[in-house]
């Protein structure tokens, strides 16, 4: 299906538009057509990509079990981080 769409533009776009024309051998409407077309389709396509990127991202979605706790204990994070700064790693 297609529809029929009607502009207006100024004087000096429309110069432009009309070389282009004659350089590629063909209409003015016609280099406006598939310039919409182009700039559209990459629009489309651009949020098929996204969207189809966006699924793959979050199929990454998921626990992991590293084997053993982690979590959110201040103190026991600060007694850790003491004891490895204490450690001269120094052997015997």
């Amino acid at each position: 299906m297609s529809q029929i769409l009607s502009l207006e533009v100024s004087d000096d776009v429309f110069v432009a538009i009309q070389r282009q024309a004659e350089a590629a051998g063909t209409s003015p409407a016609h280099v406006v057509m598939d310039l919409l077309e182009k700039q559209y389709r990459l629009a489309l396509k651009s949020k098929e990509a996204h969207r189809k990127a966006r699924e793959r991202f979050e199929s990454h979605f998921g626990t992991v079990d590293l084997g053993y706790p982690t979590g959110v204990d201040n103190e026991q994070i600060d007694n850790d981080l003491a004891n490895a700064c204490a450690d001269t790693h120094e052997t015997i």
